[in-house]
């Protein structure tokens, strides 16, 4: 038995042990198979991937005015020790608080915030017994590419060290925390726009009192940035770029 509850234009919809929650004015046929990469691998509508600790598909979807959405396909992988256990089960205590709904609710906040980050799509969660499984649709981020890929190539002036900082600096004032703020993370797009992405494990913190947080991200960057230097042949970072990116950081109001 389906079921279909709406709420403004975000609707959620349950079929057995499957939930899914989805932006209906993004989406005006949704189906939970959306949030599989076997669907769009059946509508020849894969435009690329990316490989972390899994595969990441960018998928194009086409609404009835024949618009094309440029969108990611993420499913939830744990890292560490215990993801070399258990891949890709977590603890089941809730819908609402599973790591693609709070991923999910995050990316709506920020959106009401106008922050560079990428538009909730949909999110699906398959439970199994204790246990569940989960996946996210997100917007693309258009001509962009991360800050690794970008420092392989080419180094970038002071001003976009800066507007790095200044951008972090953004999330920070309206208590964004990224749980894993690295270099990889960020994006420019062809206009030297600075976005972040993935959210998973990210909080809305707005205690005023307790910043140490923001220091302990900024912390995380810095050492992703080092990491990458030791790493790679050719990775355009020096300490005079982390100052610029400091100085974005501390100067915006």
């Amino acid at each position: 038995m389906s079921q279909t509850i709406t709420s403004e234009k975000f609707s959620k919809l349950e079929q057995g042990k499957t939930t899914c929650f989805f932006n209906e004015s993004l989406i005006s046929n949704f189906t939970a198979e959306m949030l599989s990469p076997s669907y769009w691998q059946q509508q020849d509508a894969v435009t690329g991937s990316a490989q972390g600790r899994g595969t990441t598909w960018f998928v194009a979807y086409k609404d009835n005015n024949n618009n094309q959405h440029d969108w990611v396909l993420r499913h939830y992988y744990r890292g560490g020790l215990i993801g070399k256990i258990i891949k890709d089960s977590y603890w089941f205590s809730g819908v609402e608080s599973s790591r693609a709904a709070c991923e999910f609710a995050l990316l709506r906040h920020m959106k009401t915030l106008q922050l560079p980050a990428p538009e909730p799509v949909a999110y699906r969660v398959i439970r199994h017994k204790l246990t569940y499984q989960a996946d996210l649709l997100s917007s693309r981020i258009q001509d962009a590419q991360d800050l690794v890929a970008v420092l392989s190539e080419k180094t970038l002036t002071d001003d976009v060290w800066q507007r790095i900082g200044a951008t972090i600096k953004r999330f920070h004032h309206h208590g964004i925390y990224h749980h894993d703020l690295n270099s990889h993370n960020i994006l420019l797009d062809d206009k030297e726009q600075v976005f972040l992405i993935d959210f998973d494990r990210g909080e809305l913190r707005t205690n005023p009192v307790n910043t140490e947080w923001k220091q302990a991200n900024m912390a995380r960057l810095q050492r992703s940035f080092l990491k990458e230097l030791n790493k790679l042949e050719q990775f355009y970072f020096t300490e005079k770029n982390w100052q610029a990116l400091m100085s974005g950081y501390q100067d915006l109001n």
